[in-house]
């Protein structure tokens, strides 16, 4: 009797650690392919397969992945875009030219040489 309670603790305990073993590993797969979305913005296609690569998603999921990494490059480019556009639309150079030409001295050296041409 007192071997079947030892026996049962035994397999609890493997049991307890078995999934432990499996919600770390669950954990870590989840936690690589949230940083690969999200850094998948900033990565090539070849390099995001080669990041998940260890992970052995089916080819299915691998795509998805990839396809989701594209899109979010695009979403980024675009929105990055429309600001850079939306600010340089804002300034008014003339403006500004003027402003830093009130500020600043202009020197101009020139150097002019004449020579006479071969025949």
């Amino acid at each position: 009797m007192a071997d079947d309670r030892e026996d049962s603790s035994k397999d609890n305990k493997d049991n307890k650690d078995n999934k432990e073993e499996k919600s770390t590993l669950i954990g870590e797969t989840v936690k690589k392919l949230f940083t690969a979305g999200v850094s998948a913005a900033f990565m090539t296609e070849e390099s995001v397969r080669a990041y998940l690569a260890e992970l052995k998603l089916p080819k299915e999921i691998l795509n998805v992945i990839i396809q989701g990494a594209n899109k979010s490059k695009d979403d980024i480019t675009q929105r990055v875009s429309k600001e850079i556009i939306g600010i340089v639309q804002k300034i008014d150079f003339v403006k500004e030219a003027s402003k830093f030409a009130e500020t600043h001295k202009f020197k101009v050296t020139a150097e002019i040489e004449i020579l006479k041409k071969d025949r």
